[in-house]
């Protein structure tokens, strides 16, 4: 599409993310038939895409499975921020993880952050990788949150990081104090990731797209995994889960211990000057700023407005907090793109990295929290090394069987209780709308032949008609109208408007329901 045609101040009409539509992203095949491999990994997002190019270059034979096409996941809809700044997060593992713990995750997204700089230079990657100091701040008169910011700088002289304490930064923001810390980066991580997939390809790496592996595992001295469609056997020694919510948890029921949250993305042209840097508020609601270079322009991404999927308000009105906010900083000539994305919390804030406990020869990497670019470069170090029988610093920090008592089990039992009320509202709300009520691209939860089901009139006036109850634990799915998808407010599925499955855990579409009236 050319980009002058979506030059509007006003926000475009749908989601598309900047990153995704400045590549030309290869397509793969579907997997039909039984395959061997030694490492098996499933997900095509920057933690997948990371394992299996550190692993080919070892020497394995590798091949990546997509449950839909690569980097379309939370990483081609990420604000590609690398740093190992992650918010108010430091302070935190001082009281839960004790200092040499805190030390460490620092350490770690820091050597992350590093080595990808390092391997876009090796790789001769032509990706926009920029150095950028880091910015967390506070509004003027938000009087907690100040206190909040204090103490996250506190943490940083304890661990001895190399954050600065600063009481106004250079943009026009109501700040009244900031952490600034030194020497991140951005790029373009479809850019970057592209580089990595094609030296894995070079490396002997193979890529099968549309294929969803099953929760079904068996264990004979190898595994073997199985497609969800046709029941085609993938036979490995490892088996990597690097798609969000595990395929495979082991009984250790991780939806319960995860919960998913949704943020939002601008890319605009500033009427005013962005002098550079990337910023990030430590109050809510959350706000995000870091330039990107788009066709000759100087743009800024402006992020934020997060809230648990499937339980925001009118998720388009999300957009225009957004554009509300740009538009009093910086103005707005232009707005070519918006787009939002997906990510998974832990109870405890780190994120979940490691082999799972038994005996079978499973890794899973979630629970990334918004920090994905560094995250999932560590998550694809950690487990590079358990395969190849390396010992790794970190893997006791990010242990995925750890459950760490305080604030470990308040946070169980406060997610667990919101997706109980949540499943039981959705069974109970009292609905009036019905089909022939539906504008054209208008969708909603309506009263159909007895019945409440999701309904959408698309752009011809068609209708598509789903049951909205998701095909994980049965919570039903709500409308979000800022992506015309199914959003099931208890673990984070998602779906198209025609049911298809577009984010886990679920692996299964909703029922369509043929329409009998217009």
């Amino acid at each position: 599409m050319n980009p002058e045609n979506r030059l509007t101040a006003n926000l475009p009409q749908f989601p598309e993310s900047l990153w995704r539509d400045t590549v030309d992203v290869p397509t793969f095949p579907r997997l039909n038939g039984n395959h061997q491999t030694d490492v098996a990994i499933i997900g095509g997002g920057i933690t997948g895409i990371t394992t299996a190019y550190l692993l080919s270059k070892a020497g394995y034979k590798v091949t990546l499975l997509e449950a839909g096409t690569i980097l379309n996941g939370t990483t081609g809809f990420t604000s590609a921020k690398i740093t190992a700044q992650h918010g108010l997060i430091y302070h935190n593992l001082l009281e839960h993880f004790g200092e040499e713990q805190a030390g460490l995750y620092y350490k770690s997204n820091n050597e992350a952050m590093e080595w990808m700089i390092r391997t876009a230079q090796e790789l001769h990657l032509s990706c926009g990788m920029t150095r950028d100091d880091a910015y967390l701040y506070v509004d003027a008169g938000d009087d907690k949150t100040r206190q909040q910011l204090e103490k996250e700088f506190a943490a940083y002289q304890t661990l001895g990081l190399p954050g600065k304490w600063l009481d106004s930064v250079s943009l026009p923001l109501r700040a009244e104090g900031a952490i600034t810390l030194p020497g991140q980066a951005r790029f373009h991580p479809l850019q970057y990731l592209l580089g990595l997939l094609k030296a894995f390809l070079e490396n002997g790496g193979v890529v099968y797209e549309h294929t969803t592996i099953s929760e079904k595992v068996e264990n004979s001295g190898r595994l073997t995994l199985f497609t969800e469609q046709d029941q085609h056997a993938i036979t490995c020694s490892h088996a990597v889960s690097a798609s969000h919510f595990p395929f495979y948890d082991g009984g250790a029921l991780y939806f319960s211990r995860l919960h998913a949250e949704r943020s939002y993305c601008l890319a605009i042209q500033p009427e005013m000057q962005f002098e550079g840097g990337m910023y990030l508020s430590a109050g809510q609601p959350t706000r995000s700023l870091r330039a990107v270079e788009w066709e000759g322009r100087k743009l800024v991404i402006v992020g934020g407005d997060n809230h648990k999927t499937g339980q925001g308000i009118c998720t388009f009105g999300h957009y225009e907090n957004l554009e509300r906010f740009a538009g009093q900083l910086l103005g707005i000539k232009v707005m070519p793109y918006r787009w939002s994305a997906q990510d998974l919390i832990t109870l405890d804030r780190v994120p979940y990295i490691g082999k799972i406990k038994g005996d079978k020869e499973i890794y899973i990497a979630t629970g990334f929290g918004k920090w994905g670019m560094t995250s999932g470069t560590l998550a694809a170090q950690i487990i590079a090394d358990q395969i190849q029988g390396t010992d790794n610093p970190y893997t006791e920090l990010y242990n995925p069987s750890r459950f760490k008592a305080n604030p470990g089990i308040k946070n169980f039992i406060v997610q667990n209780a919101n997706v109980a009320k949540e499943l039981i509202a959705g069974k109970v709300e009292i609905i009036h709308k019905k089909t022939k009520d539906l504008k054209r691209d208008e969708g909603a939860v309506v009263f159909h032949d007895g019945k409440r089901i999701g309904a959408y009139r698309d752009l011809e006036g068609h209708l598509h008609l789903v049951d909205r109850t998701c095909t994980h634990m049965g919570c039903e799915c709500e409308w979000n109208n800022g992506e015309r998808t199914w959003d099931c407010p208890c673990h984070g599925s998602r779906f198209s408007y025609d049911g298809a499955v577009l984010e886990g855990p679920a692996t299964l579409p909703l029922d369509t329901i043929s329409p009998k009236i217009p």
